[in-house]
């Protein structure tokens, strides 16, 4: 299976699923939770099949890594929405793996059996995967947040306690993930070139990200009356994420660092 065709067969299930959803009837709700697997199954295979074919992890280029993403979010907004009971993660789980997954349809990237020295690590696999599913929690309560604030602004509507709970249960979720990944990713640097950490650009907003949703959570445990506050802490948090996921790329100092994902990585 090449992404060319997993991507719109995932695109397609998922964006069937938000439609299903949005109907709000408990056939449409069950017919929307086949089609979101169904698109997490190919991406999975998609996934399998890269492994076999490449003979090592997908997880070395950028683009492999937004499959991971593409395919964890809906997955993850599955699992956490059965496990809390709550149907308000499906629609943007859907959206978030469609939009991924379209954004590698737009933007194929070679892929080759090449893997440095460096990445041929037991931490290679934990690490790049605990911060995807990190980044999936992070990113859900981050859509969560906005839609909350955007009803608040422009509808002029009050918070309801799922919208402020549920973005906070999904960082729950996706900080000690976050931290994992930060101490794995430690753990590796120290194997690969003889230190825990050295101030690498990649290293630096990383840990400028798990520093913002620190914040986030000193200041609710503080303001927790203060649902605004909080949930512009959320996105801003994503902001520092996502920064640290593809920004770094485009930076003056990412030719120094050695962790942006480029076809040599």
């Amino acid at each position: 299976m090449t992404t060319t065709l997993a991507a719109p067969l995932a695109i397609a299930a998922w964006m069937a699923a938000a439609g299903a959803y949005a109907i709000r009837r408990p056939r449409a709700q069950r017919a929307a939770d086949l089609l979101t697997m169904l698109g997490v199954g190919v991406g999975a295979v998609l996934l399998t099949w890269l492994w076999i074919t490449l003979e090592r992890p997908p997880l070395r280029t950028l683009g492999e890594t937004r499959w991971w993403y593409a395919v964890l979010v809906p997955a993850l907004g599955l699992l956490i929405g059965w496990r809390f009971q709550t149907r308000a993660l499906a629609i943007p789980a859907c959206f978030m793996g469609a939009l991924f997954a379209f954004v590698n349809l737009q933007h194929p990237e070679y892929m080759d059996k090449t893997l440095m020295p460096a990445l041929q690590s037991p931490w290679f696999v934990p690490h790049v995967i605990v911060y995807m599913l990190a980044y999936s929690a992070l990113g859900l309560s981050c859509g969560v947040a906005a839609w909350a604030l955007a009803r608040r602004l422009w509808r002029r509507e009050a918070s309801v306690p799922e919208d402020v709970d549920l973005p906070h249960r999904l960082v729950m979720v996706g900080f000690p993930l976050l931290t994992c990944g930060l101490l794995f990713g430690a753990f590796w640097a120290k194997e690969a070139w003889g230190h825990y950490w050295t101030w690498d650009p990649k290293e630096t907003w990383a840990f400028l990200t798990w520093s913002a949703y620190l914040v986030y959570l000193h200041v609710r445990s503080r303001h927790a009356l203060l649902p605004r506050l909080n949930l512009t802490l959320l996105v801003i948090g994503f902001a520092v994420l996502l920064i640290c996921w593809f920004g770094i790329n485009y930076l003056p100092t990412a030719a120094e660092s050695v962790h942006t994902y480029t076809r040599m990585d």
